[in-house]
């Protein structure tokens, strides 16, 4: 009776970080063995092991185990006596499947699963309650099981690079999600779009439920809308919508009023809603390489935005509003159809570098002469008199132009 008291008692005592930091790391399987209570971290990666061993069960002190870089192609249901682990890196190795043992590590934490031909994960994956950090990248995943909406306490998801097709709606469940990663491998696509026939083509609407999510990517997809219930994640800081086949936003992206980074190049927008000029927060906007025509003069709106990339675009004038932009750096509006700038860009004081290459400018306003912080400033590819150029050069003594 004393012997179970004990061993229960074993198995339910966690070392916290420090303590588990300050213990030795065992790199041999036959050495942890000789002392299995002392034995709290063990890497046995890149050992060339085709099995886990069968006695790896008895490790009952383990909490954190380092396998990647094997061969493996399957787990021992052993793995599930392993009830102390908090950190599993199978990273690196053969897998097709996870035995559903896998659901016994209840003190899981830290899930790394990247580089394996995984075509799905057993239901068990939903009994991981602690799981915070789950790192699926490069496998074959086409979609996730409904039982991935337990991890209730999952705040990083990472998806990079799986063939996936579709979403769960139960994805919506994961409310403590901070980090979502849905990215297709950048070598599936051409330079300006997706050709692969595995890529998500739609969310659910239930991507709206992640109210902590602060990061979420879904570039190199096949995205041609995104459900209004975008505007519902009030904590969203990234939006990462680059490389795929969107026409237009909804106006619900007002909504999110802490997002700080916007990508949506590499898409077919031919307009932008007035609803963008909400973003209060945002610094940095990403909208080269689509089909926009004109600006909506709400672009003026956003007080903090400090980095906005237009270059690649059909646009033939600016609107007067872009001089409202008082914290712009940087403003790239290279191949597009130009043939004049606002005075009002003369307003950018803090304007550092200025592309306005390949457009069909002829003359500048006498205004960017008051752009005194700027360094750079690229004019090539205008027809651009040199009486102009010259008088370009007088109004920025002290800016870097090319002709």
């Amino acid at each position: 009776m004393f012997a179970y008291v004990y061993i229960t008692f074993i198995q339910e005592t966690l070392l916290d970080n420090e303590a588990l930091y300050k213990q030795k790391e065992y790199k041999s399987l036959e050495e942890a063995l000789k002392s299995i209570w002392k034995v709290y971290k063990l890497d046995l990666s890149k050992q060339n092991l085709k099995e886990l061993p069968k006695e790896i069960g008895k490790l009952k002190h383990l909490q954190r185990l380092s396998l990647e870089g094997n061969k493996l192609t399957a787990l021992s249901k052993e793995i599930g006596e392993l009830k102390n682990l908090e950190y599993l890196s199978l990273g690196s190795n053969k897998l097709t499947t996870l035995s559903k043992e896998i659901g016994n590590l209840k003190n899981l934490k830290h899930l790394f699963l990247d580089d394996n031909p995984l075509t799905s994960l057993p239901k068990e994956i939903g009994e991981l309650k602690n799981l915070e950090y789950l790192s699926l990248r490069s496998n074959e995943l086409t979609t996730l099981c409904k039982e991935v909406g337990n991890l209730k306490n999952l705040k990083y998801l990472f998806l990079y690079n799986n063939p996936l097709t579709s979403l769960p709606k139960e994805i919506g469940e994961l409310k403590n999600l901070e980090y979502l990663s849905l990215p297709m491998h950048s070598e599936l696509f051409t330079q300006d779009f997706p050709v692969s026939k595995q890529a998500l083509t739609s969310l659910p609407k239930e991507i709206g439920e992640l109210k902590k999510i602060k990061t979420f990517s879904v570039t190199s997809n096949q995205l041609t809308t995104i459900p209004k219930e975008i505007g519902k994640l009030e904590a969203l800081q990234e939006l990462d919508l680059a490389y795929n086949l969107l026409t237009f936003l909804p106006k619900e992206i007002e909504e999110l009023e802490s997002l700080e980074r916007l990508s949506l190049n590499h898409n077919k927008l031919t307009s932008l809603p007035e609803e963008i000029g909400k973003l209060k927060n945002l610094e940095y906007l990403f909208l080269h390489k689509n089909q926009l025509a004109s600006l909506p003069k709400e672009i003026g709106k956003l007080k903090n935005l400090e980095y906005l990339f237009l270059y690649k675009n059909q646009l033939a004038s600016l609107p007067k509003e872009i001089g409202e932009l008082k914290k712009l750096k940087e403003l790239y509006l290279f191949d597009n159809k130009l043939t004049a700038l606002p005075k009002e860009i003369g307003k950018l004081k803090k304007l550092k570098e200025l592309s306005l290459s390949r457009n069909q400018l002829t003359t500048l306003p006498k205004e960017i002469g008051e752009l005194k912080n700027l360094q750079s400033l690229y004019l090539s590819e205008n027809p651009i008199s040199e009486q102009e150029k010259q008088n370009i050069k007088r109004l920025l003594p002290n800016c870097k132009i090319k002709f």
